[in-house]
């Protein structure tokens, strides 16, 4: 049942992410400085690379969540719900930050991607213990 949450979890994280950057694309794309063509859309796009690698790596910070929970007694949805935050908010967050200063990118892109980070771990470690 354990791996089932993962992938749950996982699944959760990573739609929510589709759906954080459709909403921010506009201004992650001019954050991030990636060229786009006459339609708005990323040149040079379309590999389906990216969109598995993401997925694995839902899976391995889901993962590791749960093991982290399971190894500190969280097992409430609050429990995890709080714990997740923490995650994004004080592991994930300050390294994008930590990555996207010396690479001299714009500060909205880390507060976009560390956005991400943190409302996409606070779901995830809710649902980590929600079954």
């Amino acid at each position: 049942m354990e791996f089932i949450n993962v992938l749950v979890a996982a699944a959760v994280g990573w739609v929510y992410g589709a759906i954080h950057y459709m909403t921010l694309s506009k201004q992650w794309l001019a954050a991030s400085g990636i060229e786009c063509d006459e339609n708005g859309k990323p040149k040079n796009g379309g590999s389906p690379l990216p969109f598995l690698l993401s997925a694995l790596c839902m899976i391995l910070v889901a993962g590791m969540m749960r093991h982290i929970f399971a190894m500190s007694g969280i097992v409430t949805i609050g429990g995890g719900a709080v714990a997740g935050l923490g995650i994004g908010a004080f592991f994930i967050a300050p390294w994008v930050v930590i990555n996207n200063a010396y690479g001299m990118r714009p500060f909205m892109l880390s507060m976009i991607d560390g956005g991400y980070a943190v409302i996409g771990c606070l779901l995830m470690g809710a649902l980590l213990n929600s079954f």
